[in-house]
């Protein structure tokens, strides 16, 4: 059973930044993804990376302001966020791909079979 697992939310003041991780047990490398869920919102798509590293899609919410990354040695990636708005405030989730494409990227949450617990991100203005 493969286990994600968050870490890095916390609160912050608008304007601030975060960095969020996410750990991947075992060595096999997925096509991950950062969704998040506000209260009474649906989840919704943040960014994600390929396998490989080199291919990442942002929603146009996240664009300019929040970058993914990930180191395939730790089998890890991360969610930097900048200049940060109330309105990102949520619980952040990472997700992993099990198959597909090492340089294809995919934004559907349909597409993803593994999820991690979830990390609060709470920003104030």
């Amino acid at each position: 059973q493969v286990q994600l697992v968050e870490s890095g939310g916390g609160l912050v003041q608008a304007g601030g930044s975060l960095r969020l991780s996410c750990a991947v047990s075992g060595r096999t490398l997925y096509a991950m993804g950062w969704f998040r869920q506000a209260p009474g919102k649906e989840r919704e798509f943040v960014a994600a990376i390929s396998q490989s590293g080199g291919f990442t899609k942002n929603a146009d919410s996240a664009k300019g302001r929040i970058t993914i990354s990930r180191d395939n040695g730790k089998n890890t990636v991360y969610l930097q966020m900048n200049d940060l708005k109330p309105e990102d405030t949520a619980v952040y989730y990472c997700a992993a791909k099990s198959g597909g494409g090492f340089y294809i990227v995919y934004d559907g949450q349909s597409e993803y079979a593994y999820w991690g617990q979830g990390t609060q991100v709470t920003v104030s203005s």
